[in-house]
């Protein structure tokens, strides 16, 4: 965008770490966010930056909020259509659930229409930057490529990699993984707002052969990420040691093969050795924490005071389809929830909550230099949420007695009904009527009552 322009509304951010530094929720009630050229020039008072910038068009936001895009670290495209598989452990879930969905993913035209709904899905929950699983097949991770950079979105996704322990459609040979990832790395890495990701699946699925790609693939390749999935279940983690007998807990199969690093995300870890925390920490391994999914799939509660006190970085994910839906307020809302219950919990105040939904994602993906807050320089990603009139969220947040009453109150009633525009580098990538917002809540209201 060209010029200037000046957003009128109360806005929150985070632009440090709150689970090391007190009083890191910047707020401003009557908040100004200047915006040149996709970015944030400025952000504190109105008043203060109307006088220093008169020359910018002013657009008035009050009635809703301004919070940084949200930061999803965790989520399958594939998986998007079976959302609410609800009842099963782990891995009978991927073999009933998860993996014949997948399997569809071969049909193109299937691919790329479900490619098209996923990232509809997460720009209208105001995710603006996600790390994807992609699919088994090469062309459907083509066709999410294409269409996230249709969208406008940050997208960072992979072929997923797997060899073994799957159903055998699902299979590729290490040779033919490695010349698809090589392919897709050179046509899509770096290309706009998007960025490639190794993916091997998790490490049960993944032969010595194939970990050796994914090795050789991020060696050849500097500045790619990597993902995958570790310690989510106690079936799994039993598995894995299984399958590889001379691994003295699961993180050492990634950390065998240099599958761990500050590019590397991995997801879950519920089950994780007091010696697993500390490798992690030394080796600025991010954990994805999934807590929709942990519950749905009782994989367990996350060890959210270990890990910090490891000194492990932990940003928030939807694992979708696992998990329960899109809305990354809802997984923060979740995050609380098991931590009010955990018998070592964190309490999550607005402060950690915004951080873990929006900053510290950026900083495990090695984004947080250019997103994540609301610092002058950065893009100018954010999510404006107004609550729909006569809503519960409206009749609390008329009642909130500070800017942190009410930004609690987002998270804990605020779904996609209150997203109204979200923007990506200062380019709006979703905006909704109000005639959608009212139909949206209408259903959610008759699916809350069915």
């Amino acid at each position: 965008m060209t010029g200037a322009e000046l957003i009128r509304a109360p806005l929150f951010h985070t632009p440090a770490n709150p689970f090391h530094d007190e009083r890191t929720l910047v707020c401003h009630e009557d908040g100004g966010l200047l915006i040149r050229d996709g970015r944030i020039a400025a952000s504190g008072d109105y008043s203060t930056l109307r006088a220093m910038h008169p020359e910018a068009a002013m657009l008035d936001w009050r009635g809703g909020f301004l919070l940084p895009g949200f930061v999803d670290t965790h989520v399958h495209f594939p998986q998007m259509r079976i959302i609410g598989g609800l009842g099963r452990s782990l891995l009978d879930w991927l073999q009933q659930v998860a993996l014949p969905e997948e399997a569809r993913m071969a049909d193109v035209a299937y691919a790329t229409t479900t490619a098209q709904a996923f990232l509809g899905a997460l720009a209208s929950h105001g995710t603006t930057t996600a790390l994807v699983f992609g699919a088994h097949f090469a062309s459907a991770t083509t066709a999410l490529f294409e269409a996230a950079e249709g969208s406008g979105l940050r997208l960072i996704s992979g072929l997923v990699v797997s060899d073994r322990h799957l159903r055998p459609e699902l299979h590729q040979s290490p040779a033919d993984a490695y010349r698809d990832s090589t392919a897709l790395i050179r046509r899509f890495h770096g290309r706009g707002r998007l960025l490639y990701a190794v993916t091997p699946r998790f490490a049960l699925s993944s032969s010595e052969a194939m970990l050796e790609v994914c090795q050789t693939l991020l060696a050849e390749h500097k500045s790619l990420r990597m993902q995958s999935h570790i310690n989510e279940n106690p079936s799994e983690v039993a598995e894995v040691a299984r399958a590889f007998p001379w691994a003295a807990d699961y993180l050492a199969v990634y950390e065998r093969y240099s599958l761990t690093g500050s590019h590397a995300v991995l997801a879950h870890n519920v089950h994780a050795s007091d010696a697993e925390l500390e490798r992690l920490a030394a080796t600025r391994t991010a954990i994805a924490h999934c807590p929709c999914s942990n519950a749905a799939l009782g994989s367990g509660i996350f060890p959210l005071r270990r890990h910090l006190d490891a000194g492990v970085r932990c940003s928030l994910g939807t694992d979708v389809g696992g998990g329960t839906g899109f809305g990354m307020l809802k997984e923060g809302l979740q995050a609380y929830l098991m931590q009010r219950v955990a018998p070592d919990g964190v309490t999550l105040d607005a402060a950690r909550l915004c951080y873990l939904a929006t900053l510290a994602g950026a900083e495990a993906l090695g984004l947080g230099d250019e997103i994540g807050d609301f610092r002058d320089g950065k893009a100018a990603d954010l999510v404006y949420v107004r609550p729909l009139s006569g809503s519960p969220l409206a009749a609390v947040l008329e009642r909130a007695k500070s800017p942190e009453e009410a930004l609690t109150a987002i998270f804990t009633l605020a779904g996609a009904e209150s997203v109204h525009e979200v923007r990506v580098a200062g380019e709006t990538v979703y905006r909704a009527s109000d005639h959608e917002r009212s139909h949206r809540a209408s259903e959610n209201d008759r699916s809350a009552r069915a």
